[in-house]
């Protein structure tokens, strides 16, 4: 097992890549802590990680509320003794083009997927800098990188995201602390599944493996990143996308 008895937090582990990477992980072995904001959806995926053997528990946390991700980090530390991994997944979208944007979209995003980050990944590096190691995920995008049509807000984040993960890497690099991001391409999950069908139809098409990704291959690409065969490994933005960008 590849990640026998470390404790991994995974954000937004209710649905999508982060239900897909809470199971990965707790089958590799790791003591798992599933957050996310919708209660249901936590003790879901919770409850199918201990039908198969695995361990975890949930906590419901607003990313964006600092106390809520305090309490998070407390908890799986009170219960476990440390915490080695934490993949900040958490997201939303809210898309619109420039000029039809509202400040209340922009805001959204940016509180979620940019201070949201930020709150998780300091509390997180806390930690792992007295315990002197550990491991921060972030989820970046494709988008982040070369933007997209109708997300600025959303696009303006996920490359924030990766100005923040390289910018911890060099920080916490001599703590014992690696920091990577992962930047997905157009994969199949209730976010995605807003995209008018003709778009995602057109990324299929221009995806030299001719699909669209699965939350699985996401999943296994965090792994990789959270295993101890990346402990070389850091500031690195992995992109999985199928070759769609080429």
């Amino acid at each position: 097992m590849r990640l026998k008895d470390k404790v991994a937090i995974i954000t937004g582990a209710g649905r999508g890549i982060g239900e897909a990477t809470a199971k990965k992980f707790a089958e590799e072995g790791a003591k798992v802590v599933v957050a996310s904001l919708f209660a249901e959806e936590v003790e879901t995926t919770v409850n199918e990680i201990k039908a198969e053997g695995g361990e975890a528990f949930g906590v419901v946390v607003d990313v964006t509320n600092r106390e809520h991700v305090d309490k998070m980090i407390n908890e799986a530390v009170e219960k476990y003794g440390r915490l080695d991994i934490i993949v900040n997944n958490a997201g939303i979208t809210a898309d619109s083009t420039l000029v039809k944007m509202t400040e209340e979209q922009w805001d959204k995003v940016i509180n979620v997927n940019l201070k949201g980050v930020y709150n998780c990944g300091q509390a997180a590096a806390k930690v792992m800098v007295e315990q002197g190691s550990g491991v921060i995920l972030n989820a970046s995008s494709v988008v982040g990188i070369y933007g997209n049509y109708g997300q600025t807000n959303y696009a303006a984040t996920k490359w924030g995201v990766i100005g923040m993960t390289k910018s911890w890497a060099k920080e916490l690099g001599k703590k014992g602390v690696r920091a990577n991001a992962v930047a997905p391409g157009f994969i199949l999950t209730p976010m995605t599944e807003k995209m008018p069908e003709k778009v995602l139809d057109m990324m299929k098409e221009k995806a030299p493996v001719k699909r669209l990704g699965l939350p699985e291959d996401i999943a296994n690409a965090y792994l990789y990143l959270a295993s101890d065969e990346a402990s070389f490994v850091t500031g690195t933005v992995l992109e999985i996308t199928g070759g769609v960008v080429l």
